[in-house]
């Protein structure tokens, strides 16, 4: 008896390593697949639509808001991004788990349309830490610095509205603890109810 995918939905501060815990669960556990955002903007070198991105005009993004066709979208910069809805419901259908990495307003409005998705909020071992992954970067000014850091308090209260917070110290473990959590996810009763049923009836899941 198949069971569905799980949606797995990762958030935390900018420097907390949301995105090389992502490559490390797509190289570890390979029934994950990363999600692929909807555009408006224009492709850079070498990227593929369907790919690094969903391609789309701007008409399009906007029919996809009114046929409530993403399950979150936001505007940067006059461009337009959004996870599209369709694309995660066949894969989940199909058993396959996806995992999402967004920015906390982007989770919630996920949360308020796909409940049943699992919410991980991933946090710096401390704030001298975050501090010094940041400055490694070599990417951002002294000042956009201060600026990120000062508000890193105030974007870890939104760890509350998650089901889960992973500490990332080492990039392994925490990705060893969330392999963990989506293991304990698959075997909730509620997402085995049918499996339950059809043991009890017919003496197995065939």
């Amino acid at each position: 008896m198949a069971r569905p995918g799980i949606l797995i939905v990762l958030s935390g501060p900018s420097g907390t390593g949301k995105g090389t815990i992502c490559k490390e669960l797509l190289n570890n556990y390979p029934n994950i697949n990363y999600s692929i955002s909807a555009t408006t903007r224009s492709p850079r070198a070498g990227e593929v639509n369907g790919v690094n991105y969903w391609f789309v005009s701007q008409a399009e993004f906007q029919e996809m808001i009114k046929n409530d066709a993403l399950l979150e979208w936001a505007e940067v910069y006059g461009n337009y991004y959004g996870t599209p809805r369709r694309y995660v419901e066949e894969l989940l259908a199909n058993g396959k788990d996806i995992v999402l990495e967004i920015d906390t307003q982007g989770a919630m409005q996920v949360k308020n349309k796909f409940p049943e998705g699992v919410f991980i909020y991933i946090v710096p071992p401390s704030i001298d830490e975050l501090a010094t992954r940041i400055n490694k970067r070599g990417s951002e000014t002294p000042e956009s610095i201060k600026r990120r850091l000062g508000s890193v308090r105030y974007e870890l209260s939104s760890a509350y509205d998650y089901h889960y917070v992973v500490i990332n110290d080492r990039v392994s473990e925490a990705t060893a603890k969330i392999e963990a959590i989506i293991s304990a996810e698959k075997s909730r009763v509620g997402r085995n109810a049918d499996r339950i049923a059809a043991i009890s009836k017919n003496g197995s899941i065939d």
